[in-house]
């Protein structure tokens, strides 16, 4: 669109060049900052201006607080009285918000400028501002279909099961085949990192965020952050984020949770299991655990039962030599201030741990169980299939009671815990269906499930001696079933290991027999000979005095008929021998 241009008189003019491309692909291509300033410098050329500055945006035109156009308005003040000529190629390259060009149009000229583009001056003449607002209302429309078509595509990608946002960490976009446009693809070695991140977290390995974070920093192959330290928000988002599970969702625009078609890096039932812990979670924990004191927080305080601290001391003498110690930080206890050497504690326990290791034979019973059982487990794969179909049908029938429970009432109160109770469920129904479609299949070999997991139990040592801290800490929760105690002066106390240490343990380790019945009454002749007041089946059992009426059972060989028993009535019998009686009681029979 041209707009009338009058005779001006080139002597003297002096022209600021103003160029705005909206992204870096716009710089990139033809209509970049590069090539309009070339052709404006022709145009001032040919009109013979002297151009005294380039200005330059890289923002989109709607925006106000462009860096360059704020030090082109900057420049016009402080070179007052002189009157300058801001060209620019077209009019959506100076702005296309119609609001906004009406502002900056007042405020050029309180300042004395003039605009103009290669087609024309924009002076104040009718003619020349109608097609001025004509061409700048057509620029705001065009920006704001643009912006609704881009969002309709994006929510319609989304909705179709694509990820339309950055790239999390350990993925990237690329191009698939069999699928238009790029995608979401695992960028290695990003991928197994963040893979690894969530199993240790999930199975605790990992116990807060703060263990997380350290453990991704301090990873060899993930890309070091700015800084050296990433930010404890992006891993709590890393954690949240349906992504890695294989689904995408938009809150933002009402697109609830779906299956993606990129590839997933953790299971469903994975990410399930980590919301519950970041829901579930309220404790804080210690971020400032170290290579040099794995035991600090572990180990307890017997006399006050708070968690020890560790610390560096640094001896008087010249040498000026460092000491490790832990100690009792609580104010009050018998034991506050009082340090014990990093090498007497670490020492102990090292020796505690190199004891737990079960007997061979046992580890090699386990090992037949757990692979029988996952023979079977493969075996019934139909049976398991066709039960999680009964209770995915079961789900959708809550979903569909609730769905029309939301449309018949009236009260918000129960709308809102009813489309809660509705999302709960749309939960569920994807980890079934995530079930369903790996068909309960145990995913993975036999060898790389169990055995990874019975060379840990067969020797904790050997993951502890590694040295790395997750490792320890690693080593602490799953051999430990509490926190361990700790004397001064004596050494830990007996620690209570967890179930696979405790069962593969006792099991060979001498202490077996047969269990002897407890309880009130005394033990039956079956197994010491001697007879109790309710368990002797049938016989006749006496009273001491003062007691009511006689057992049931009066007649027969057991009962006051039998002279034998009649003549031992009221008279006190020792206990059996291994048996102790009350003091001031007497045993009957």
């Amino acid at each position: 669109m041209k707009f009338t241009l009058p005779t001006i008189d080139a002597q003297g003019v002096t022209a600021l060049i103003y160029c705005r491309v909206s992204s870096k692909k716009q710089e990139r291509e033809g209509d970049g900052l590069a090539s309009q300033e070339t052709r404006l410098r022709d145009y001032c050329a040919r009109m013979g201006y002297s151009v005294a500055q380039v200005f330059r945006d890289k923002v989109t035109g709607s925006e106000s607080r462009r860096p360059g156009l704020r030090a082109m308005l900057a420049f016009i003040e402080k070179g007052k009285p002189a009157r300058f000529r801001i060209v620019f190629d077209h009019l959506d390259r100076f702005t296309r918000d119609f609001y906004l060009h009406a502002d900056l149009r007042r405020t050029i000229a309180k300042l004395g400028a003039i605009l103009e583009t290669p087609a024309g001056v924009l002076d104040e003449r009718s003619s020349s501002r109608l097609m001025e607002n004509v061409t700048v209302a057509f620029a705001d429309y065009h920006r704001i279909n643009n912006r609704e078509q881009t969002l309709n595509r994006m929510q319609a990608r989304v909705s179709n099961g694509f990820a339309i946002f950055a790239a999390p960490s350990g993925y990237k976009y690329g191009r698939v085949p069999g699928f238009n446009g790029r995608m979401l693809v695992p960028h290695e070695p990003q991928a197994s990192v963040v893979r690894e991140a969530f199993e240790r977290y999930v199975s605790r390995q990992l116990e807060s965020q703060a263990d997380v974070t350290r453990f991704v920093e301090e990873h060899p192959l993930y890309p070091k952050p700015k800084g050296g330290k990433l930010p404890h928000q992006r891993v709590g988002d890393m954690l949240r984020n349906p992504i890695y599970a294989g689904y995408v969702e938009a809150p933002c625009w009402g697109i609830e949770r779906r299956k993606g078609h990129h590839e997933p890096l953790i299971s469903y039932e994975t990410f399930q299991r980590v919301q519950d812990r970041l829901n579930g979670l309220r404790i804080s924990y210690r971020t400032d655990l170290s290579q040099d004191f794995p035991l600090r927080g572990f180990v307890l305080c017997d006399d006050c039962e708070g968690p020890l601290t560790a610390c560096w001391s640094i001896s008087g003498c010249a040498a000026k030599k460092r000491h490790a110690y832990y100690q009792c930080p609580k104010k009050g206890c018998a034991s506050y201030g009082k340090t014990i050497r990093r090498g007497v504690i670490e020492g102990e326990f090292e020796a505690i741990l190199k004891t737990a290791e079960p007997q061979p034979q046992m580890l090699d019973l386990a090992t037949a169980m757990l692979k029988e059982l996952w023979q079977r487990k493969q075996v019934n794969v139909a049976a398991e299939t066709k039960a999680l179909k009964a209770s995915l049908a079961a789900l959708e029938e809550q979903i569909d009671q609730a769905v029309e429970r939301i449309v018949e009432t009236t009260v918000p109160a129960v709308m809102r815990a009813l489309e809660e109770k509705v999302q709960r469920l749309e939960s569920d129904k994807l980890l079934l269906r995530e079930k369903i479609e790996t068909a309960a299949t145990p995913r993975g070999d036999f060898d790389r499930r169990v055995i990874t997991g019975l060379a840990f139990v067969a020797s904790p040592w050997n993951l502890w001696s590694t040295g790395q801290i997750d490792d320890r800490r690693a080593v602490l929760k799953l051999t430990f079933a509490h926190r361990l105690r700790y004397k001064r002066g004596e050494g830990f106390r007996t620690p209570e290991m967890t179930l696979p240490f405790k069962v593969l343990g006792d099991f060979f380790s001498g202490e077996n027999g047969m269990a002897r019945p407890k309880g009130f009454e005394p033990l039956t002749p079956r197994f010491v000979v001697w007879c109790s007041i309710q368990l002797s089946y049938g016989r006749l059992t006496g009273r001491p005095r003062g007691l009511g009426r006689w057992s049931r059972d009066l007649e027969g060989p057991s009962g006051l008929g039998n002279p034998k028993i009649a003549r031992n009535r009221g008279r006190r019998r020792p206990a059996p021998v291994g048996v102790r009686s009350p003091p001031g009681s007497r045993t009957w029979c």
